[in-house]
């Protein structure tokens, strides 16, 4: 897959109050990086905790789930868009299927 882009996933860990998410996102960004997800239930079989939103979205617990991750996936042409980091209280401020 090619995650776009790994600046936002940077911008969140290099934040100070976000600096303990550095090492889980950048094996996140690797993992995701390198797979050939076909649909949704290839990453359920990979991440058991990982959430199907809607829209093609899905959301990742990152840290035990201090934070989440929403990323939009297109399938067909290998594209995993970063939509949203931030923190539960965070994303409960949010819509995941529209962000």
């Amino acid at each position: 897959m090619w995650v776009i882009s790994r600046k936002k996933l940077k911008d969140f860990w290099e934040t100070p109050t976000y600096k303990d998410s550095e090492e889980q996102l950048k094996a996140w960004y690797s993992e995701a990086n390198s797979a050939e997800w076909k649909n949704p239930n290839e990453i359920k079989a990979k991440y058991g905790n990982a959430s199907v939103v809607g829209n093609n979205r899905m959301v990742f617990n990152i840290c035990g789930n201090k934070y989440r991750l929403i990323v939009a996936i297109n399938y067909e042409a290998h594209i995993v868009k970063i939509r949203f980091i931030g923190t539960h209280k965070q994303y409960d401020k949010i819509d995941a299927t529209t962000i």
